[in-house]
């Protein structure tokens, strides 16, 4: 049985561009006891692998966390894999709004203890006593209610290139960070505010939810299927569109553009800019906004330092990489006292 990958992604990438055949860019998630994710992990694997998927899923113990793409003429088929598993069966499927043959290069289903990394050891709450699902035209009625509180759920780095008019965007670097901090902001509105969340396609809010439920909200809700549903339903009902900006995505295309507006900043320079690239340097690899000129201008590198590294022969370069630990502490997302004009999300 192949269990694992045979092609690297630079193969990968030539077969695509050679098959030259359409694929959609997908994510779902669900919450489920699975008593043996390992070999739930490996049945998803092969199966998947001969459809030509492609993407990064996580199983654990508490359910399955999908991002993945599928050449088109095989959607319908993964469609009935998926409800072909019991507690799939009509899962809900957030599709791309931009799509990329390249979203993903390789197959990865992992074993996890958790889909989403939430760093709680708090066995006491329900995970399915989650907040009231909202449609986008449910979201934005809440939205414009002078007794909600909107928070977006997501990471520093994502909600700094697009967010939901009016919404509070923590400046947090992970999602259990922003867990702590909201209840402690909020904690005087338990009762007299509805609080509101959303996130990329929902999966972080299904935890949230449920969690300040737990901690005594009592209204609580949440964007279903996150902003990728909202933007369908916006587009396909005729809604006002209330995000401005790009929703960060977790693959090669790194975002989505939702509307016309350019909320962010070069992180180099300081012009409008809204790009997010990764610095050419490996042993960088930081995470930063960069316009095309300071691109050009510094090859793509997030500071000087990186700029004279890459010039070093490959070998050197290798050598300067050696014995560093790949963490977030070296590949940091968007935070580094080099970039001049990094600014905090701000809390509208």
């Amino acid at each position: 049985m192949q269990l694992y990958n045979k092609l690297s992604a630079e193969e990968r990438a030539k077969l695509i561009d050679d098959a030259g055949k359409d694929r959609i860019t997908i994510s779902f998630y669900q919450y489920h006891k699975i008593e043996n994710p390992t070999l739930f992990r490996n049945k998803l694997f092969l199966e998947w692998n001969e459809l030509d998927v492609l993407g990064r899923t996580y199983v654990s113990y508490e359910g399955i966390n999908a991002q993945i793409s599928v050449p088109s003429e095989n959607f319908l088929a993964l469609k009935k894999q998926l409800d072909s598993i019991s507690f799939l069966k009509g899962i809900r499927l957030n599709v791309a709004i931009e799509h990329d043959n390249k979203s993903f290069l390789k197959l990865k289903v992992k074993v996890r203890n958790k889909i989403v990394a939430d760093g709680l050891n708090d066995d006491t709450f329900d995970v399915t006593n989650k907040g009231v699902h909202l449609s986008a035209k449910e979201f934005n009625e809440m939205l414009a209610n002078p007794d909600t509180i909107c928070v977006d759920m997501r990471n520093h780095y994502e909600s700094e290139i697009g967010h939901f008019d009016g919404a509070i965007t923590p400046d947090v670097d992970t999602f259990r960070d922003s867990l702590d901090l909201i209840e402690e902001d909020l904690k005087d509105h338990k009762e007299d505010k509805n609080l509101l969340m959303y996130c990329t396609g929902g999966i972080r809010c299904e935890k949230a939810s449920a969690y300040y439920k737990h901690k005594g909200f009592k209204n609580v809700f949440q964007l279903e299927g996150g902003i990728i549903e909202y933007t369908r339903q916006v587009q396909s009902e005729g809604l006002e569109n209330k995000f401005l900006g790009k929703n960060f995505v977790f693959d090669h295309r790194r975002a989505e553009k939702i509307s016309d507006d350019v909320i962010a900043n070069c992180h180099q320079c300081g012009k409008p800019c809204d790009t997010h690239t990764n610095c050419a340097n490996e042993g960088c690899h930081l995470l930063f906004i960069q316009c095309d000129d300071c691109a050009e201008k510094m090859e793509n590198t997030c500071s000087a330092e990186c700029q004279d590294i890459i010039q070093l022969p490959y070998e050197k370069q290798k050598e300067l990489r050696k014995g560093k630990h790949a963490s977030n502490k070296i590949f940091k997302k968007g935070r580094s006292e080099v970039l001049k004009y990094k600014k905090s999300p701000c809390n509208e």
